[in-house]
């Protein structure tokens, strides 16, 4: 989804081409949208049985690295785009209500469908109610306080393990069978470190580029920084010989740590699926495989979307988005980091229940 409107950026530099080797933001395309041919190449010839799957699993994998790698080049490069208060949809006051109307709705919400829709699971209710706790937590603990309150660390620090659980009841055995399958596994944890080294890299955690006024000699700091919720304690390490710019928190491994390990787990699941169809002489599962892979890539999108707006249509259309879903004092910003999480692990039970009847106990040879 977001390579398609990159097609249509301008190619403009953020920095010289001496500072940089050369490359552009145009070369981030081109990358990325040869990894999307890849991948999407490799998908359509398994698909076709011109690929056998494991061999299709290691073009969709290069595909996924190349994309990656593509769009860190672009974000990088690419001018950030500056938003005045002015452009703001509504005032800030407008947060507070916001954040508790919205919290309350999705807690009550979550309550009353798990309670009609799920009376024998409540953990999807509990999932819910997370959720709407960490949009309207800045505004239950206000000020200053809510930077280093227990509650927040609570509720960061319970989000993984909740997630994990409902993993672990719904789908921990075809997740233990998926990662017998030695192919299944590697693919599952090679996708997953790619998406991380993707968020660190999006997200400015990251960095090889060199920024104009920074020191020349080496820095190593630790410094308290925000970072969903709370502050936590951070790493700094900035290189400028490289160059290279490395941010690292506890509450920031957690957060992404868990995010590219519910989309490994995706991608396990799906590489199993694949060899498994293979074993078994069937085809049909693939339409679901492609169904979960469209989602964890749409969810992947969250970081470029305001940036992409804002050079394709213009700061006018990419400052709502902004200011509602990016800033950090917005109580929607965790909507993305929190909701992905649970977008990814419906992902992983809805691949295990469109398996369901596909016989999972097949041996795979691993020459397959």
């Amino acid at each position: 989804m977001s390579v398609v409107a990159l097609t249509q950026v301008p190619l403009v530099s953020a920095h010289e081409a001496t500072a940089t080797g050369g490359i552009t933001p145009g070369h981030g395309i081109a990358l990325a949208l040869v990894g999307v041919v890849v991948l999407v190449g490799s998908a359509v010839f398994k698909r076709t049985n011109h690929f056998r799957p494991t061999l299709a699993l290691y073009g969709v994998f290069v595909g996924i690295s190349l994309t990656a790698l593509g769009t860190i080049l672009f974000e990088g490069l690419s001018p950030d785009p500056t938003y005045t208060a002015r452009s703001m949809p509504f005032p800030r006051s407008w947060y507070q209500p916001l954040a508790l109307s919205v919290g309350t709705a999705i807690a009550v919400g979550s309550l009353l469908a798990g309670r009609i829709r799920w009376p024998n699971r409540p953990r999807y209710a509990l999932a819910g109610l997370l959720l709407g706790l960490w949009i309207a937590y800045p505004y239950l603990v206000p000020g200053s306080a809510s930077d280093t309150h227990p509650l927040g660390y609570a509720i960061v620090l319970v989000t993984p393990i909740l997630v994990g659980y409902v993993l672990w009841i719904d789908a921990g055995d075809a997740i233990r069978t998926a990662l017998r399958d030695r192919v299944a596994r590697r693919f599952g944890i090679g996708t997953a470190v790619v998406l991380l080294l993707f968020f660190f890299g999006v997200t400015g955690y990251l960095s090889f580029f060199p920024e104009d006024g920074a020191p020349h000699e080496i820095t190593v700091a630790v410094l308290p920084t925000i970072y969903q919720l709370v502050s936590w304690p951070t790493l700094e390490i900035a290189i400028p010989h490289i160059p290279l710019f490395l941010a690292v928190s506890p509450g920031q491994l957690l957060i992404l740590g868990t995010l590219s390990g519910l989309i490994g787990l995706n991608g396990a699941l799906i590489a199993r699926q694949w060899r498994a169809e293979a074993r078994a002489g069937l085809t049909e599962g693939t339409a679901g495989s492609a169904a979960v892979v469209g989602t964890c890539t749409c969810g992947c999108c969250g970081p470029l979307v305001a940036k992409i707006a804002g050079l394709v249509a213009g700061p006018a259309i990419a400052a709502p988005l902004y200011w509602v879903f990016v800033d950090p004092m917005s109580p929607l910003s965790a909507l993305f980091v929190v909701g992905s999480q649970l977008l990814f692990a419906g992902s992983i039970i809805y691949a295990v229940q469109s398996t369901q009847d596909l016989d999972l106990s097949v041996t795979v040879r691993p020459s397959d």
